[in-house]
């Protein structure tokens, strides 16, 4: 907590930039401080992955995901945007990390 606000990590695909959007904005308008991924996987930022070099895009993809286990260290709990139940390795991590750490974590569709 932050004050009286919660915050909140938001996790998953950053293929889900819309559901993303929603997301934060719903959860924002209840009063929470919202985190979310950086960088998104999309058209509009193809220029930015494409212009880069293997190495770079690997060191780079790694220093984002340790950006992003940061965001959980600060947060009090994580809500993962598993669209159409859809839950990648990289968020399956996240969701580890942050249930050793004793963070709660929610769920955008309901888990099976």
């Amino acid at each position: 907590m932050v004050g009286k606000y919660k915050v909140i990590t938001l996790c998953g695909s950053a293929k889900f930039k819309d559901e993303f959007l929603k997301v934060q904005s719903k959860l924002s308008l209840k009063g929470n401080i919202v985190l979310s991924i950086g960088v998104f996987i999309s058209a509009d930022e193809a220029e930015i992955w494409n212009n880069m070099d293997e190495k770079t895009l690997r060191e780079t993809k790694e220093m984002l995901g340790d950006i992003h286990k940061r965001k959980i260290d600060m947060a009090d709990e994580i809500f993962v945007i598993n669209v159409n139940g859809y839950i990648g390795e990289s968020t399956r991590s996240e969701i580890g990390y942050a249930k050793k750490n004793n963070k709660k974590v929610n769920y955008l569709e309901p888990i099976e």
